[in-house]
């Protein structure tokens, strides 16, 4: 076998894995790695020290899932812990670093999916009128504008930059999952939206920023760059103002752009070009009346119909 390595290299070599091996992006790397350190910081607690990885045993893993039980913790949220893990064991196998991998044992919790809900046009409509005129009500305007004209991810918005928005063509540059790229689209009114905040708003709000020199496309009252939890917060509000009792979030705003791409004519192919990797089963159960329209479609599409 081969000699251990410090804790802190071999996390690194593992980060660097992900990045060059996986093609992960960044929130996924990130993510990956604070998995491990909660991990980590729980065993030292039961007095494993830096050889940790190579003689745990699975008894304590399970230790670890049932204190985040018992704190409350999400069974999304244990079973991401659980893929995290189970992925950095398997690294450290593969690297013959340890003999044999301690997840193997461990079962993931059943995750029942969450079904988006997709708003009605005249409630898209009603929350994009909702922005207040003030600096952080223009960035919001074109937050929501973007988020429904593109229907880009959370963490894609928040990983763009001033440079990514193409004035000339009126389009976005998008990293997807695993690092993808591809071009999107905005329409008029996100393109105003956008480019009225960038010329009244982000500059006095990126003023206040007294961290490190960044180029986030949107930034907080502080003028840092935007985390995903602020877009969740800023969407929740404006839902809020609407009093709907429906659980909307940005994902729901997302399947909302596809829903209504494919009423106007878009075909799957190209939905999934603008949207990304995005799960079409899940937006036919979510579209509105999708058993009227695939009759319509078929009756205008079809030879023998």
């Amino acid at each position: 076998m081969v000699a251990m390595h410090p804790l802190a290299q071999q996390i690194e070599q593992y980060k660097l894995y992900l990045k060059v091996e996986k093609n992960a992006s960044l929130n996924t790397v990130t993510s990956y790695v604070a998995d491990l350190e909660s991990f980590v910081e729980f065993a030292k607690l039961q007095g494993f020290g830096e050889a940790i990885f190579a003689n745990i045993p699975s008894i304590h893993i399970r230790s670890y899932l049932y204190d985040l039980k018992t704190k409350g913790y999400a069974r999304r949220t244990i079973a991401r812990r659980i893929s995290s893990l189970r992925s950095f064991f398997q690294f450290l196998y593969r690297k013959e670093v340890i003999a044999e991998n301690p997840l193997d044992t461990v079962h993931t919790p059943r995750i029942e999916k969450n079904t988006p809900v997709a708003l009605e046009i005249m409630e898209i409509e009603r929350m994009l009128e909702l922005p207040s005129s003030d600096l952080l009500g223009q960035r919001d305007s074109a937050l929501l504008e973007l988020l429904y004209a593109s229907g880009v991810r959370v963490s894609e918005l928040t990983s763009l930059t001033v440079k990514d928005v193409d004035f000339n063509c009126r389009c976005i540059l998008v990293c997807g999952k695993g690092s993808k790229h591809r071009i999107v689209p905005i329409g008029q009114r996100a393109f105003s939206a956008i480019e009225s905040y960038l010329k009244n708003a982000r500059n006095q709000l990126y003023m206040k920023h007294l961290g490190f020199k960044h180029d986030a496309l949107f930034v907080n009252k502080s003028g840092g760059p935007l985390t995903d939890r602020s877009v969740r917060r800023v969407v929740e509000k404006y839902v809020s103002m609407l009093a709907l009792s429906k659980n909307i979030s940005p994902t729901s705003i997302r399947y909302s752009s596809a829903d209504y791409l494919l009423s106007n004519g878009a075909d799957w192919c190209s939905i999934k070009d603008i949207l990304g990797n995005i799960d079409l089963s899940k937006l036919q159960i979510c579209m509105h009346s999708p058993k009227e329209r695939l009759k319509t479609i078929y009756q205008h599409s079809h030879p023998r119909a």
